[in-house]
């Protein structure tokens, strides 16, 4: 195999993206790419690729420096996102051209008669962090949003209107990427990483399942949430956060009403409790939308799509949204990997091992921030321009960042499961509220922290549902995964809480 000196693992958009950068701020860099053509659950195939800023704002954001930082980064990439595409216009030519064409401007964040708790707070959040940031947007008349046509139950309550969010086609933003990279001179090699060739002190390329070895000055890893074990050949255990796997569920579909026209825009509802927003994307074809997504996290890979959440997301979208999508066609159902970190928080730059450097771990807007963390990263290793110090807080080698504490953790894990409990159908008679449900709720999740020891903490949503209710011998080993996870980030790290003063 030929030599580089810089060989990306994963040909997402945040991978392609790195060496497309790499490529542009030093034509000289010898930069490779390897990944599977096909791509099997990969996030950026099946993503809606939203570009969505404040759309993303929950009620934790403003709550820790790292959640702040992190709105900063989609923010600035809110900002790059057209000049990025001209770029690959100039790069890719009409691959570029296509990916233009197919940008749809605006997004209804849709507060509904189905929503709980937690999708109000985040709305609310929502408002407030466009008017302090003086981002476009207004709140409308449900009445008044073309395409939106729910059930009369499913009815939005309010509708805020974000202008400058909207998306672009996925599949034609690889395509332009890939293209780009290859007018760049960048090597696309078909083959999957099977480990890190390490040195003395250092990482020094990476070895495929064929056996074959691509030498490399700098490894970068861009491969989702299979970058964790990948990392582990080079790090010691506890030095970053583990990738979860969120696998999420979506489908392209062709919609065969014609009258009421379907929507132009994009149609979300906030984050809501446990899990990601509703979304339904409008594609450049007519007549043709993708609907997604949901996010079931496991601690480890899971082959396809889930039937449950499949159900309920086809539910939701049509009673919700458009009711006329009842009547469409699926084309393609499609089904894609999150990588999560356990804090939930990006690993984006170097470690402390020579030649080893991360881009991954970026949840749900990976898409949306690859032109800001592809220059960061190209910076990183070039040196053609200062590394962003917005992006320190994201350094994989950390301890585990904590946004709550672990009563409010706990306490947070029972409203967000009552709140889904509800979102998904649950019914109480009149004259019981959710008391039981509570306490119920309560007793497991106190349990769970007693397992995985004195000062543990987890997001609400990886919570739920794989360690509230195991229902396997896997959720098991997932457990106890975790503890020894944060037993073994206790002895490299230390003791100290990253919680902020």
């Amino acid at each position: 195999m030929h030599s580089a000196d810089v060989v990306v693992v994963g040909n997402g958009a945040l991978g392609l993206s790195v060496a497309v950068e790499v490529a542009r701020q030093a034509p000289e860099t010898r930069v490779t790419v390897v990944g599977p053509p096909q791509r099997p659950m990969a996030a950026t195939p099946a993503a809606g690729a939203m570009l969505n800023c404040f759309g993303e704002v929950t009620r934790y954001t403003a709550r820790h420096p790292a959640a702040r930082a992190r709105f900063a980064l989609a923010r600035r990439a809110l900002d790059a996102w057209p000049d990025w595409m001209d770029m690959l216009v100039d790069t890719a030519g009409s691959a570029g051209k296509a990916l233009r064409d197919s940008h749809v401007e605006g997004t209804f964040v849709l507060y509904g008669g189905r929503s709980g708790l937690v999708a109000g707070d985040n709305f609310q959040a929502m408002q407030n962090a466009a008017a302090a940031h003086g981002e476009p947007h207004e709140l409308v008349d449900p009445a008044t949003v073309e395409g939106l046509s729910p059930r009369c139950d499913a009815r939005p309550m309010q509708v805020l209107h974000l202008e400058r969010e909207g998306c672009v086609d996925a599949r034609a933003a690889l395509a332009a990427l890939e293209e780009a990279a290859r007018q760049l001179g960048v090597r696309l090699v078909p083959g999957t990483v099977r480990e890190l060739v390490t040195g003395a002190s250092s990482v020094t390329g990476a070895r495929l399942e064929d056996g074959s070895v691509l030498p490399a000055g700098t490894v970068v890893l861009a491969a989702g949430a299979a970058s964790s074990r990948l990392a582990d050949t080079a790090l010691p255990p506890g030095a970053v956060p583990p990738l979860l796997h969120g696998t999420g569920v979506s489908l392209l579909i062709t919609r065969t009403t014609t009258s009421p026209p379907g929507t132009r825009q994009v149609l979300r509802t906030p984050n809501r409790a446990a899990t990601c927003g509703m979304h339904l994307v409008p594609l450049p074809q007519a007549g043709q939308y993708y609907i997604g997504a949901t996010n079931l996290i496991t601690t480890g890979p899971i082959t396809g799509p889930e039937l449950g959440s499949t159900h309920s997301l086809m539910r939701g979208v049509c009673e919700q949204f458009d009711q006329d999508l009842a009547f469409g066609r699926i084309q393609r159902l499609m089904a894609g990997s999150r990588p999560i970190p356990l804090d939930c928080f990006p690993l984006i730059g170097p470690c402390s091992v020579p030649g080893l450097v991360f881009a991954t771990g970026t949840y749900r807007d990976g898409f949306h921030c690859s032109p800001v963390i592809a220059r960061h990263i190209a910076a990183t290793l070039t040196g053609a321009s200062d590394p962003d110090p917005d992006l320190a807080p994201f350094a994989p080698e950390r301890r585990p960042i904590q946004v709550l504490t672990p009563a409010e953790a706990v306490s947070d894990t029972i409203e967000h499961t009552v709140d889904t409990l509800g979102e998904q159908g649950m019914h109480l008679p009149f004259w019981l509220d959710c008391t039981p449900m509570e306490q119920w709720v309560r007793r497991r999740v106190e349990e769970l922290y007693e397992q995985l020891g004195d000062g543990a903490v987890l997001a609400p949503e990886l919570v739920y549902p794989q360690f509230l209710a195991p229902k396997s011998t896997d959720d098991t080993r997932a457990l106890a995964s975790v503890a020894e996870y944060l037993r073994a980030a206790q002895a490299y790290h230390g003791t100290a809480s990253a919680l902020p003063v």
